[in-house]
């Protein structure tokens, strides 16, 4: 890396950057929030259209990554051996995360003494998904309609199937194929530049929606809760997520130093969506391979949701105190099964983890859905560290990934800034 290079991001005005940015955005919306919370509710619309962007290009730019990993990486058999190994990761990852979540719930006591703060609470029960339901939802019955919906598993699969189908073509015939795609994601990943700077606007009007829809009643009903949940993820991405990345070499805090600004985006936001495009194309830059990028992060998002899967886990428990009926050991265990499955499906949007509390906690049979509201207003709250925690672990199951699959490309400049004070760099993927 040349000096001027090295130097020019010091000379940028701090208040350029979008950190900086969005950092104010959300002051000023809890500020709004707290001081006029019927004004700060109708900002909201701000959150909302900046998402729906955001969503625009997501589920082509997934597509896109997928098909042009598999491609890319020549034949099939580069392709299954990064697979498996993202998918024993998540397998891990998850349930590891799924675990700690509930002896921390437990542990902590959260939900306990409610009481009478949750005996009016009512809600409406979804239908419980099953194994089959579950199974079936991820192959989709039309191309246009996986993109439609914005299903990310359904995208996902019909991503590796184009990928493979293309592979199977000639040389020749592969080329202009390989080449056209390229080009219209290099114009997604324009798009998604143009979308996020408008990504402090969104935070402001997230944040302020947050703050004054919630009100102090829900806000102390749940503090023990948020807390505990955020001790606890900060515990999973130090403690789990770092020994993983210690396991391998690999720096976590400088990792994060380097998605630091998407790391402020979600914190605005509450979705990880809305930086999945970013990391599509920052990671390659740190030294995992385009290819292995392009399967492992997307798939990350549907799979290894680390932050859905504590907060799930410790929801559970929070509702089943609440109500003064605690889960014994086997009932927590067959609500965990529920939770495997369950948290697979999960959206990438704000919400989504709430839409599938709602559904274990139907599937169980166990915990009362009654319970579900009082942690509406909440939410908005636990979701920037879901969201959060997923982002972080996301980025860091692509970049492990590549290690052990040998997608690591230790040439690409700042590649090796990774792993200073924490041994030796192996050499680029073959």
């Amino acid at each position: 890396m040349s000096n001027s290079s090295a130097s020019a991001a010091p000379d940028r005005p701090i208040w350029k950057g979008v950190g900086f940015q969005i950092v104010v955005a959300m002051a000023l919306g809890a500020v709004l929030g707290l001081l006029f919370p019927s004004v700060a509710v109708q900002f909201k619309i701000l959150g909302d259209i900046f998402l729906r962007l955001v969503k625009t290009a997501t589920a082509p730019l997934v597509f896109l990554c997928i098909a042009t990993g598999i491609v890319s990486a020549g034949d099939f058999r580069r392709v299954g051996r990064v697979g498996v190994i993202a998918l024993l990761y998540f397998g891990v990852l998850s349930t590891l995360a799924l675990v700690l979540g509930l002896a921390a719930a437990n542990l902590l006591g959260v939900g306990r003494g409610m009481g009478a703060a949750v005996a009016a609470a009512h809600a409406a029960r979804p239908p419980a998904p099953s194994a089959q339901d579950f199974v079936l939802n991820v192959f989709p019955d039309s191309f246009i309609g996986a993109f439609a919906n914005g299903d990310l598993l359904q995208v996902l699969v019909i991503g590796i199937l184009c990928g493979a189908a293309i592979l199977r073509l000639g040389p020749d015939r592969r080329a202009p194929v390989e080449r056209g795609l390229n080009r219209v994601c290099g114009v997604l990943f324009e798009l998604i530049h143009v979308v996020m700077a408008l990504a402090p606007v969104g935070a402001f009007g997230t944040v302020a929606y947050a703050v004054g829809a919630s009100g102090s009643t829900v806000i102390w009903s749940v503090l023990h809760l948020v807390l505990a949940f955020y001790a606890v993820v900060a515990l999973f991405v130090v403690v789990v997520l770092g020994g993983v990345c210690a396991a391998c070499g690999l720096n976590l805090f400088r990792l994060m130093r380097d998605i630091r600004e998407d790391i402020a985006i979600v914190l605005g936001t509450a979705s990880s969506s809305s930086v999945l495009p970013r990391l599509l194309e920052k990671l390659p830059r740190l030294g995992a391979s385009n290819e292995s990028v392009g399967l492992v992060l997307p798939a990350g998002y549907a799979f290894n949701q680390g932050g859905t899967c504590l907060y799930m886990s410790m929801a559970v428990v929070f509702l089943a105190n609440a109500y003064g009926a605690p889960l014994d050991i086997g009932q927590q265990i067959g609500v965990l099964g529920v939770m495997m499955l369950t948290t697979k499906g999960v959206a990438t949007v704000s919400g989504g983890a709430l839409v599938m509390l709602a559904a274990t906690v139907s599937a169980s049979g166990a915990l009362p859905a009654e319970g579900l509201p009082i942690l509406f207003g909440a939410h908005r709250f636990l979701s920037v560290g879901i969201a959060t925690c997923n982002v972080i672990g996301a980025s860091v199951a692509a970049v492990v990934v590549a290690k052990l699959s040998g997608e690591f490309d230790a040439g690409r400049p700042r590649a090796a800034d990774l792993f200073e004070r924490l041994g030796p760099v192996d050499g680029p993927a073959s």
